[in-house]
């Protein structure tokens, strides 16, 4: 049995679910999909406040339901923290009160002192005697993140975290939500039908369609394909990966990224040398040459070699599978282009890549 989070849950009625997959310890997994996919019930049902016919739920290697042997452990004994869509604070109650109801499983001694380190963590400083009515959209979050926080939890359930809040705010929580994931590294799963949020913010994806998997994997395999599973609305070929930041060059205003096989250079990166960043790359960004240039704007020349070709949504356009070191890029090209590069699967080529090009979410 695997470290991490293992997950089935079959059922049917009231609607029907048959879902099974494992979600890697301190990471981040999306549950992505349309309303009515079943997410928010895997969730609940991971919680404990939601019984199936069928469900087996593990957490490093301990059972917390399995209705084959009849173990069911009671939602308020599973060490996961949960922070509904609507964020479900209790209105009656401040900050801090509403986080100390969360410490029940701590000696009683040391929870206030809980309270407070919690309440800078989610940086609500001087707001732990406001209700929630007194608190900003952003803020009111950040305290059910702490709520859920203050149970220690082994998994993180997060149920649409960003739908209630506008497009300005919602970056900026999903930074913090990275931040905060970068320093406890819980096993977090992350509901959503947005997939900026799994671009921006999961390794690991589950796309849901009708109470089943259509596809699982990570985020860098799913997003290297012309048409990512589940993603009914247009968006742009670009692949989605994970880089270190390997050096910081103040000098020219650069900073150095590094994934496997690849390292580009970027315009300054609000990072720590070390700290994982998430980057994306879009296909049209991406220039295929057959000789090293000289005399251009450019930062970033990758030796490549070509995986695979395939038609692309315009029908003078082709989609070109990359692959520098192990780490899979996309170039869109026309289909004259691919002729004049003699591309195929297997051939050398240079991926030229502008540094202002490169989306780094850190």
């Amino acid at each position: 049995m695997a470290t991490g989070l293992s997950v089935r849950v079959k059922q049917a009625t009231p609607f029907a679910i048959d879902v099974a997959f494992d979600a890697p310890s301190g990471e981040v997994t999306a549950l992505f999909g349309p309303s009515g996919s079943g997410k928010t019930t895997l969730l609940r049902a991971i919680a404990g406040l939601h019984r199936a016919e069928d469900i087996s739920i593990t957490c490093d290697r301990e059972t917390w339901t399995d209705t084959a042997r009849g173990i069911h452990l009671p939602a308020h004994l599973r060490p996961a923290g949960f922070v509904f869509q609507d964020y479900a604070l209790f209105p009656h109650l401040t900050i801090s009160e509403q986080i100390a109801l969360s410490l029940a499983h701590r000696p009683a001694a040391g929870r206030r002192a809980r309270v407070a380190e919690l309440i800078a963590m989610m940086r609500l400083d001087g707001l732990g005697d406001r209700r929630p009515a007194a608190l900003s959209g952003g803020q009111q979050q950040r305290a059910a993140l702490a709520r859920a926080l203050a149970r220690d939890p082994k998994v993180l359930l997060l149920d649409e975290p960003f739908a209630a809040v506008d497009w300005a705010l919602r970056e900026s929580l999903r930074h913090e939500l990275m931040t905060l994931q970068r320093l406890l590294s819980l096993t977090t799963l992350l509901v959503t039908h947005d997939f900026e949020d799994v671009a921006k913010l999961a390794s690991h994806l589950v796309v849901l369609e009708r109470g089943r998997v259509t596809a699982t994997g990570t985020v860098q395999d799913l997003t290297a394909r012309n048409a990512v599973p589940g993603v009914t609305d247009w968006r742009e070929p670009a692949v989605a990966l994970d880089a270190r930041v390997l050096a910081q060059d103040s000098t020219r205003q650069l900073t150095r990224l590094g994934a496997t096989g690849l390292e580009l250079e970027v315009p300054t990166v609000d990072a720590a040398v070390g700290t994982t960043v998430r980057i994306q790359l879009a296909a049209r960004e991406v220039i295929l040459a057959s000789q090293r240039p000289e005399g251009l704007s450019l930062h970033n020349v990758l030796e490549a070699h070509v995986i695979a070709i395939e038609p692309a949504t315009h029908p003078a356009l082709r989609l070109v599978h990359l692959e520098v070191g192990t780490t899979r890029l996309l170039s869109l090209v026309t289909a004259d282009a691919a002729r004049k590069l003699a591309l195929a699967p297997g051939a050398p080529v240079l991926a030229l890549v502008k540094a202002v090009a490169v989306e780094a979410f850190a």
